[in-house]
């Protein structure tokens, strides 16, 4: 009987040896999970923010192209505003983001602020110093995700199409009926840049 009682406890402790080897090894498992995916996080928000650089990099070089605001007309646009526009589009394609171009007084209607980048745009507003922000827990058109959102700056020589209204260039005042986007000064807070990146990329970072 003795025996018998000595062999059912060695059992028992090799059970419960066993259970607590699992539990560490789940626990590790689950630990490693965590860590490749915040790894994969870290990743995906740093390549954002370098391409969203490089973004705005862009579209200040090229607004330092012109040279006389007073002859700017559709060609201009064509080579100082439209290669950003096209750049953005690139980046959206060969990563899977969103990327948009957003603002309270758009010239562009598509441009026009949704609920939660206006909440960032107020924040932007209040707030000079702030240029940018992630939201990483967020929703856009159905699908979970990080979003990012970096300010855009009037310069100097943005004021040739965006400052007083009567002196919008006259493909401007032709073309955008519902113009909004006039009567800002250097140093305003033009817009902001937004990039989606949905949760099911910064899984597959994992793999």
């Amino acid at each position: 009987m003795r025996r018998q009682g000595a062999i059912r406890q060695i059992a028992l402790l090799a059970l419960l040896g066993g259970s607590l080897m699992l539990t560490a090894c789940v626990q590790d498992t689950s630990d490693a999970e965590e860590a490749a995916y915040n790894a994969s996080v870290v990743a995906a928000q740093a390549r954002v923010e370098t391409s969203v650089e490089g973004l705005d990099v862009l579209r200040s070089s090229l607004a330092r192209q012109i040279d006389d605001p007073d002859a700017v007309d559709q060609s201009t646009f064509a080579r100082v505003c439209q290669p950003v526009g096209r750049r953005a589009q690139a980046l959206a394609q060969e990563n899977g983001w969103v990327v948009q171009q957003l603002a309270e007084r758009n010239r562009n209607p598509a441009h026009t602020l949704d609920d939660e980048a206006r909440t960032v745009h107020e924040r932007f507003a209040e707030n000079p110093d702030l240029q940018r922000v992630w939201h990483e827990d967020t929703v856009l058109n159905g699908t979970s995700g990080q979003r990012f959102f970096q300010r855009i700056t009037v310069e100097e020589t943005c004021l040739a199409c965006h400052g007083p209204k009567g002196d919008r260039p006259a493909f401007v005042k032709s073309g955008y009926p519902n113009d909004r986007a006039y009567g800002f000064e250097t140093g305003d807070l033009r817009g902001l840049y937004a990039v989606f990146v949905p949760d099911s990329l910064l899984t597959a970072a994992q793999h």
